[in-house]
């Protein structure tokens, strides 16, 4: 949706401050279905309203990031919602934080209405493009499940893949299995659209094929590696992304961007790139998480399986530090007893 009369805005400013300088500028521009609201609305609006696209006033940073960590989740995925901040000279440290929690673009105050007009169309635009590759998508993946026995050939070559990944590890090919239902689990709480819950929940499961490159006396060891045994294992990351990178296939190529990202941490402290917070893609961060459930609730060589609440517990206290806390959110919504089921091919995913 590009057309003017068409278009529906939300105009977020400040608590207690005007925004009729904002309004008179859209409504020259030729937007006439103009929301306005404070930054405490925001995210009731969106989800009620379903405008096209938010303009945020940055210059107030208190209402602003509130705003933008309160519809950080709308402005992900292939239907996200476009975020066009206004500013009158926001520092390049707030336009950096700003542009990782979702934010398009920038229009510099005072406004001018030309340029207001071609940043708005620009983000409406680049919108409707995301839409139309999901689209194409989808309709490409429903041709591919209608040709006889190739997707589910597909699906066993993926499951055999991380079976070897598994095997060499514990012995066992459900570690694997279920962190791609849990991948899928979060992803779907997440509100992310079918094809990334699909894509995930057979990607996923290969996050630790790079480990066939590592010593099983070292996966296997029942005590605390030593400092060079670390360094041995923490390249399991590196050689999982390079085995899948010459991969062309969609969940092969997340799979390659999974196996090299599941191992960094929210607060920029995990190996091997120490990506910070939203530079960690969102299936690495996600499966990140499904990926020490499971470890924690189950044994493995070096530890006992924790009880659910001592898990629980972890996951929670790692919000912020090693996870996304939208993510620890999200993973507290779905139906954990899932998790356990992972050998049924029918599973219905679904939320709590």
């Amino acid at each position: 949706m590009t057309e003017s009369a068409d278009t529906r805005l939300l105009l977020v400013h400040a608590p207690g401050e005007g925004c009729g300088l904002a309004e008179a500028a859209i409504a020259r521009s030729g937007y006439a279905a103009v929301l306005i609201t404070d930054a405490t609305r925001i995210l009731e609006l969106c989800v009620t309203e379903r405008p096209d696209l938010v303009l945020l006033d940055l210059d107030a940073p208190g209402s602003s990031h509130e705003a933008l960590h309160a519809i950080r989740h709308l402005t992900e995925g292939a239907d996200s919602l476009p975020v066009l901040a206004l500013t009158a000279g926001a520092t390049p440290e707030i336009r950096r934080w700003a542009l990782s929690m979702g934010v398009r673009d920038f229009v510099a105050k005072p406004i001018d209405d030309t340029e207001l007009q071609v940043r708005i169309r620009n983000a409406l635009e680049a919108r409707a493009l995301r839409q139309r590759l999901r689209d194409r998508n989808t309709v490409l993946r429903e041709a591919v499940r209608e040709r006889t026995g190739e997707f589910d050939t597909a699906r066993e070559s993926l499951s055999i893949l991380a079976a070897i990944a598994d095997f060499h590890d514990d012995d066992t090919d459900q570690h694997a299995k279920r962190v791609g239902i849990g991948a899928a689990l979060i992803a779907q709480a997440l509100g992310l659209d079918e094809v990334f819950v699909a894509t995930i929940r057979d990607a996923a499961p290969l996050h630790d094929i790079g480990k066939v490159g590592i010593s099983r006396r070292i996966l296997l060891k029942p005590d605390k590696l030593t400092p060079a045994e670390w360094m041995h294992m923490m390249r399991h990351v590196e050689i999982g992304a390079r085995i899948l990178a010459p991969a062309r296939s969609p969940v092969l190529r997340m799979a390659s961007e999974i196996a090299g990202t599941h191992h960094e941490r929210w607060d920029g402290n995990g190996y091997v790139a120490g990506l910070v917070g939203a530079e960690i893609p969102l299936a690495g961060r996600i499966t990140a998480l499904a990926d020490v459930w499971d470890t924690l609730t189950h044994e493995r060589p070096y530890k006992p399986a924790w009880d659910e609440d001592r898990a629980l517990a972890e996951i929670d206290a790692q919000a912020g530090a090693h996870f996304d806390p939208r993510i620890v959110e999200a993973f507290r919504t779905i139906d954990r007893r899932l998790l356990d089921e992972p050998l049924a091919d029918d599973l219905s995913l679904r939320v709590a």
